[in-house]
């Protein structure tokens, strides 16, 4: 039962990972421009949020659950304000702007703003309620282990999604695209600043 439940969570996290917007794009970006590590570890600041969604979902954290959907409007202008900031940075990143190898501080800021991007998206959040809810996996809390094991899963299953999309990008991608980085990089800015700003437009309409 155990294990069932462990497959389950990471067959919910690969899913819900797999759309691909702004964190797959950014995720993209970043694989081309600095190495499939950085993307590998954008990635795994995305799995992260995605297990502390879980998480909230598992255990039937009432209170944070309320708070998140309750507060959903801030999250979402916080979110795509930070969008917007992080689509500018893309935009104008220089393909000299090249991370030094060893540089730990890059990889800590590439894993946190992609944290930080997906814990301020309160619709994971509710896509994680959702799915549980269907499959009966939620309200675990009498069950520690067992709703650990889901959250294991989930963050295996999103991180496998991102190791899987790094590494088709690394391989596939990177000698087609890297001749041209400034375009890439003007292309992918835009895309992230038009998921900014429709996030911000949802809030007006």
């Amino acid at each position: 039962m155990n294990i069932g439940l462990f497959l389950k969570g990471l067959v919910v996290g690969f899913l819900i990972s797999t759309p691909v917007g702004p964190i797959g794009v950014l995720c993209i970006q970043r694989t081309l421009n600095k190495g499939k590590l950085h993307g590998i570890v954008s990635g795994l600041g995305a799995a992260t949020a995605d297990a502390i969604y879980g998480f909230v979902a598992a255990f039937g954290l009432t209170f944070v659950s309320n708070f998140l959907v309750k507060e959903q409007m801030w999250l979402r202008l916080v979110g795509g304000i930070f969008l917007c900031y992080m689509g500018v940075r893309v935009f104008l990143f220089k393909s000299e702007q090249r991370t030094v190898p060893g540089d730990s501080t890059s990889y800590v800021r590439d894993y946190v703003s992609v944290f930080f991007l997906t814990l301020t998206n309160p619709i994971t959040f509710l896509a994680f309620a959702a799915t549980f809810a269907g499959l009966g996996l939620v309200n675990l809390i009498e069950h520690h282990i067992a709703a650990l094991l889901l959250v294991a899963g989930v963050f295996v299953g999103a991180g496998l999604w991102w190791l899987i999309l790094s590494g088709i990008t690394a391989t596939f991608l990177r000698k087609l695209l890297y001749s041209r980085p400034a375009w890439l990089n003007k292309i992918s800015g835009i895309v992230i600043i038009i998921f900014g700003l429709f996030v911000l437009l949802t809030l007006i309409t």
